[in-house]
This record gives C-alpha cells, sequence and structure tokens, in this order.
C-alpha cells in the first residue's frame, strides 16, 4: 500500500472515531490546539485542575502533556494525569516546550518522564538536545537549530525511554530505537505561527487516540501537519490569515489531497 494511502486509512480512521485527547497545556495555545483538532475531527479537552485530571485521562483516547506555561499546581497536574494513564494503557505524549532554556523547565520535563514514561516525545531539534545533554540551550521556546542535528539525542531518548521521538523542523524526523522515518511536507510560515508545534502534539495524541502503534501515529500527525500548512501558505498574505487558512485545510484533508501533495520519504541509515 502506497505510503498516501496508508496516511489517509489513518486519517479516516480519526474522524471515525473522533479520539477524546486530554491536553494539559500552555495559555497560549489551547485555542489553537483545541481548534486544530477538533478541525481534523478529534474531540479536545483541556483539563488542568488536580481535582479532576486523573478521571479525565483515565476515559481520555490520549494525553498530551505539554510545559510550555509551568506552575507548581499545572506540574502536579500532569504528574497525576499521566499516572492515570498509564494505568489505563492512554497513550502519552510530552511535549518539553522549551527545555533547555531554564534548568527549572527541563529539571521537570525529565522529572515527569522518569515517573511515567511516554510513548511519544515531540520538541523541536534544541529541546530534544536539552533532554540528551545539558550544553545544549534554547532561545526562549524556539529551536537553534536544525532537526537533522538531534537525531542521535532522539535516538538516545527513544532507547531511554522505550519511545517514539519526534523531532519537528525544515524535515520531520520520527525515531524509534532501530529505525529513522521522516516527513518533508511543510512551510517556512509554519514558524512565523505560535503554537505550531504544540499543535503537532496535539495532532500525534489525536492519531493515538485511534490505537494505531507510535510510530505510525507520528508520522501520520506530521504529513498531513506538513500538508496543511503547505494549502494554508498558499491562500494565506502572512501569519495572521494562515493560522485560519491551516484550520480550515486541516478539516478539508481528504484522499485526493493527501495523494496529490504527500512528499516521499528518503531513505535513512
Amino acid at each position: 500500500m502506497k505510503e498516501s494511502e496508508i496516511t489517509w486509512t489513518y486519517l479516516e480512521k480519526l474522524k471515525e472515531t473522533g479520539p477524546l485527547v486530554h491536553n494539559i497545556t500552555n495559555y497560549v495555545v489551547m485555542n489553537n490546539t483545541a481548534n486544530a483538532l477538533l478541525s481534523i475531527g478529534a474531540s479536545p479537552v483541556m483539563a488542568h485542575s488536580t481535582e479532576e485530571v486523573a478521571d479525565m485521562a483515565a476515559i481520555a483516547s490520549a494525553l498530551v502533556i505539554n510545559i510550555g506555561t509551568l506552575s507548581k499546581h499545572w506540574v502536579e497536574a500532569m504528574e497525576i494525569a499521566m499516572k492515570s494513564a498509564s494505568e489505563n494503557n492512554v497513550p502519552i505524549i510530552v511535549d518539553p516546550v522549551g527545555a533547555g532554556a531554564t534548568a527549572y523547565r527541563t529539571d521537570t520535563v525529565k522529572h515527569l518522564m522518569s515517573v511515567n514514561s511516554p510513548d511519544i516525545i515531540r520538541g523541536n531539534a534544541s529541546e530534544i538536545g536539552a533532554l540528551y545533554s545539558a550544553d545544549v540551550k534554547t532561545k526562549g521556546v524556539d529551536s537553534t537549530q536544525d532537526s537533522q542535528s538531534a537525531i542521535e539525542a532522539a535516538q538516545y531518548l527513544a532507547k531511554g525511554y522505550n519511545c517514539v521521538v519526534v523531532v519537528s523542523g525544515e524535515t520531520d524526523y520520527i525515531i524509534t530505537e532501530t529505525q529513522t522515518r521522516s516527513s518533508h511536507n511543510g512551510h517556512p510560515l509554519m514558524g512565523r505561527v505560535t503554537g505550531m508545534g504544540c499543535t503537532a502534539s496535539a495532532l500525534i495524541g489525536a492519531f493515538s487516540g485511534t490505537g494505531i502503534g507510535a510510530e505510525e501515529a507520528s508520522l501520520a500527525a506530521m504529513r498531513v501537519m506538513g500538508i496543511a500548512g503547505e494549502m494554508a501558505a498558499e491562500k494565506a498574505d502572512g501569519p495572521g490569515s494562515f493560522q485560519v487558512h491551516f484550520l480550515d485545510a486541516l478539516y478539508q484533508l481528504d484522499r485526493k489531497v493527501i495523494e496529490h501533495r504527500l512528499k516521499p520519504e528518503k531513505a535513512h541509515a
């Protein structure tokens, strides 16, 4: 089966099942993330109160942990939710936003992952590198490296946490302990809009919530993310209108669009 057909099959399954994606995410992207999930056919919930996160994570199809705007109470909620998700076999996706910018941020995400290992980690090259080495720094929440530079770090994390690691960038890499896959769709304008990486993590959660494997879910999510970004950029006049067109593109994705636009994967060592 062609890669485009496989990607469409996974997207069709997402639209049919409407997975409930529990997001403990940051203030900056809540609205963007929720709308992206709705546009693609998933059902978002943004619950971060310690009194309810265990129950919400238990009934969710996937849990997405995003450390963008950290606080003590949110960290506590994240730990509770991850424990509940793990006990109930709910896939856990961790987005280490800004890891490497401050010690608190880096130490917090490392602690969370040591308590309950994630199924998938998704970050930019600097964030992934910072989880591997203290010498890697980020510029706020922005990457200072290209995605290819983080492959070795991602392989180390994939082995250490027994998970899939996604490195976002001009080329998106989906890395397991044994192999490296890639996705080549996308547009530079995506980097001019806040929360696109966070949206990618949420979409990975949506695909994971359909019951497919972590590697397949990650690859499908990054592919549709990139295709939608290209579609939006063709209509946008700048970052503002891009956001609107991006949501429309996610909603409009179908078999023909994916077949026409999906760029072939390149071989990796």
